[in-house]
């Protein structure tokens, strides 16, 4: 009976991360925030700071530095340099779910 029991369990749980892959069971539940801070993430960020925000981010920097950063952009000494995004439409708000976004990234 055991050995049923354990075969059951393993065909329950690969039928639910099967199904969560093809997106029959619903997500772990995101803010509309995070949402908007992963998608923006994905189009306007990754290319610099990586898939894990592991490059060009100090995740120790005060998080008013940060969301300064974003909106207006940082000059470094060689290129790319950081986009002013606060002149892109970005709201600080949106700046400071987007910081939240990548250090979570970083966990």
């Amino acid at each position: 009976m055991r050995l049923n029991q354990i075969k059951k369990l393993g065909i329950a749980v690969f039928a639910a991360v099967t199904l969560a892959g093809v997106g029959l069971l619903p997500a772990p539940a995101r803010s509309a925030g995070e949402d908007d801070a992963a998608a923006t993430y994905k189009t306007k960020c990754v290319a610099c700071h990586g898939a894990k925000a592991e490059k060009k981010f100090d995740a120790t920097l005060a998080e008013g530095e940060m969301v300064k950063t974003v909106m207006t952009g940082k000059k470094l000494e060689k290129p790319p340099n950081m986009p002013a995004y606060g002149e892109k439409g970005v709201t600080e708000d949106q700046a400071k779910a987007l910081v939240a976004y990548m250090k979570s990234l970083k966990q």
